[in-house]
């Protein structure tokens, strides 16, 4: 069976992963549909998956796959399998209606080596220390440690995090995944309310000696003081470690890279969001050709064409057309089991 091959052939790439997770994975968030391998005679040599992502973009939301356990047997690397199953990839997603690819390269070589296939890195964070304070729980307000996410919960991190434009989000399915890893990282999640209302939901991971709160979603700043002040005093820190979306200018680490795999759409829902462009722009794309081509943006429409019409253009390639779209919208991904 497919599965346990590549099961086997992630213990051999990822030999410092812990077991429980990768059970978990290939129980909850693996399956065949979203696979692609290589095979060299009998044996499964290469493989990834495809994890598809909704995303709000452009007002709208649209279909993303996040790139998943890539790996290559170790006598098989450097001979282009992985370069090929990234084009097989591409293809797949644009047979489904999916815009963007994302991925999260484990260093600076990947990233560089993600790059060659059309990458660029657009999604960061802001980080802060949030020092604890000695702010009282008012009457009637209660902070809770949480296992699983009820349908109420859910559906307060579905909406909070809808509210963010330019997000990777996250389904029920997934967050379910998300909230059965917490015991295998030793993280935690909490939620703030106020009788039945719930106001606020935070989760952290173990960092150091310390916690990093890889997640606030909150109705506003007091909500979310009165969570942060809660999880500290629980847990004996004064202070925890707060990732959160970039804003304004402030400038933001990297952390993920995107891909265009459908460039006439994604600039056709960019022109509508932003009416005010007269823009023209000369595209390649070698992995993608559909992509190449000439691109007409103004009064909030896309006009696509073969040939190069009068004018200046900008000149990109499918990863500088990324950076030239996604980079000022601040793109962000939270909870990726990265």
């Amino acid at each position: 069976m497919i599965k346990n091959e590549v099961k086997e052939l992630w213990k051999l790439c990822f030999p410092d992963d812990n077991p429980e997770f990768v059970e978990l994975y290939f129980r909850m968030r693996y399956n065949n549909d979203v696979n692609l391998a290589i095979r060299v005679g009998k044996d499964v040599v290469s493989a990834l998956q495809m994890l598809p992502y909704p995303m709000t973009f452009c007002s709208t939301q649209i279909d993303t796959a996040y790139i998943s356990g890539a790996c290559t047997h170790p006598d098989f690397r450097r001979r282009g399998a992985m370069r090929e199953l990234l084009a097989q990839a591409f293809a797949q997603m644009r047979q489904r209606g999916v815009l963007l690819s994302t991925l999260i390269p484990a260093t600076e070589s990947l990233a560089a080596y993600y790059a060659h296939s059309g990458y660029a890195p657009v999604f960061g964070y802001a980080e802060q220390t949030f020092a604890a304070g000695q702010t009282a729980m008012p009457k009637g307000t209660e902070a809770k440690e949480e296992t699983v996410l009820d349908t109420d919960a859910y559906d307060y991190v579905d909406r909070k995090m809808h509210e963010r434009p330019c997000c990777l989000q996250h389904t029920a399915a997934d967050m379910r995944v998300v909230m059965a890893e917490l015991p295998i990282s030793h993280g935690c999640a909490y939620t703030l309310r106020n009788g039945n209302a719930l106001q606020a939901f935070a989760l952290f991971y173990p960092a150091g000696k310390g916690l990093t709160c890889a997640e606030l979603l909150a109705d506003n700043d007091k909500a979310a003081n009165l969570l942060l002040n809660e999880v500290c005093r629980r847990h004996g820190l004064g202070s925890v470690r707060l990732l959160r979306p970039a804003e304004g200018d402030e400038p933001a680490k990297p952390l993920g890279m995107a891909r265009i795999i459908d460039a006439t759409t994604v600039l056709r829902l960019y022109a509508a969001a932003h009416p005010q462009l007269d823009v023209n722009i000369a595209l390649t794309d070698p992995q993608l050709t559909s992509n190449s081509g000439f691109y007409y943006l103004n009064n909030g429409k896309c006009m696509r064409s073969a040939e190069r019409l009068r004018g200046t253009h900008l000149n990109f390639d499918i990863a500088g057309l990324a950076a030239y779209v996604l980079t000022p919208l601040h793109p962000y991904m939270s909870l990726m089991l990265n």
